[in-house]
């Protein structure tokens, strides 16, 4: 049966916080079904009681289930994401695949390869890009309205201590987790490569101040470089901020004006001067993810679901395709690989 006459099927792998969106989200989608869930936690752990639907502990009893499913979500653990993308993508399924694809530029290159082999679609989450503020500058840039970009400066500075990173946590292992580029802030890297393109001529100082006793890698970072279509960058992070979240702006300077977008989560207009523009009003950005005592990334899921199933049901197409999950995960295994030692 063509997609066009039916919900569109999806299983989720991987019942966290950012899972459980995925399953709301999905369930709030009057074209989508959610089928089953999957994670290696009891049920009863994991607070998921309002879906009464086939429940699983693998990815591999779910594929060997028979259950019919069109879509699998993966929303576990950065390190499992390659190799359960190429399950999946065996078994001849679309996925859906949270940041980052994958922790090295080679299994991502693996995966898309993959898709492409067996005709599947391979949806990266990048759901920043959806918020209000991302949108209207990725316009004002296309549009050439700021003219010649000079610099961009990328902050983010964060709280995650012993509150976050717990020793049963998947977050702080090295082949888990990957760092803190990976897992804080690659939805930044992602929206400054989707507004300026590629980086060069890396430079990258890493530190740990606090966290030599919670994680594998660094807490806090500067980064500088040159951006391939001219002008020059950096990105300064930490998680090592004392209680709570402080920012995460981008503060661009361009030949006809500069703009700084700010806030916890890049979701507020914090300056905007330009020759001869008026700012337009942006409609509201949806809160952060609550994380108990954090906040995360806007809560943007439910434009991923809905252009999973307008590109299904062959009404659109990709809005954040493959190739740039995967060059967002370059970026940052170059960074890494240029740090100072």
């Amino acid at each position: 049966m063509p997609f066009q006459d039916k919900k569109i099927k999806f299983a989720v792998v991987g019942c966290g916080h950012i899972g459980k969106r995925h399953a709301e989200m999905i369930a709030r989608n009057p074209e989508a079904e959610l089928v089953a869930l999957v994670d290696t936690k009891e049920k009863s752990s994991l607070n998921i009681e309002e879906y009464q639907l086939p429940f699983f502990h693998s990815l591999e009893e779910l594929l060997a289930s028979g259950i019919e499913v069109d879509v699998i979500n993966i929303a576990t653990p950065n390190g499992y994401h390659a190799q359960q993308s190429m399950k999946c993508l065996e078994a001849r399924k679309h996925i859906v695949v949270e940041k980052p694809m994958a922790l090295t530029k080679q299994d991502a290159e693996n995966v898309i390869f993959k898709a492409l082999h067996v005709h599947k679609h391979l949806f990266a989450v990048m759901q920043n890009r959806y918020s209000p503020p991302s949108v209207w500058i990725k316009e004002l840039i296309e549009g050439g309205v700021l003219g010649k970009v000079f610099m961009v400066q990328l902050n983010c500075y964060w709280n995650r201590d012993d509150r976050y990173y717990k020793p049963d946590s998947w977050h702080g292992k090295r082949d888990l987790d990957g760092g803190t580029l990976f897992t804080q802030f690659s939805h930044f890297v992602d929206i400054m490569y989707w507004l300026f393109g590629d980086i060069t001529n890396i430079n990258a100082k890493l530190g740990d101040f606090n966290h030599q006793h919670l994680t594998d890698f660094e807490d806090s970072g500067f980064v500088s470089f040159d951006f391939v279509n001219g002008g020059m960058g950096s990105i300064n992070y930490s998680t090592s901020v004392w209680n709570q979240n402080l920012e995460s702006s981008m503060t661009i300077i361009a030949e006809n004006g500069s703009v700084k977008i700010g806030g916890q989560y890049m979701n507020e207009v914090e300056y905007c001067h330009i020759k001869n523009y008026q700012m337009p009003e942006l409609a509201p950005t949806n809160p952060g993810n609550d994380y108990g005592a954090y906040k995360g990334s806007a809560q943007n899921h439910h434009y991923v679901i809905e252009n999973v199933v307008d590109v299904l049901k062959n009404r659109s197409a990709i809005t954040t395709n493959a190739l740039e999950g995967l060059k967002v995960v370059d970026m940052i295994e170059r960074i890494y690989s240029a740090k100072n030692n």
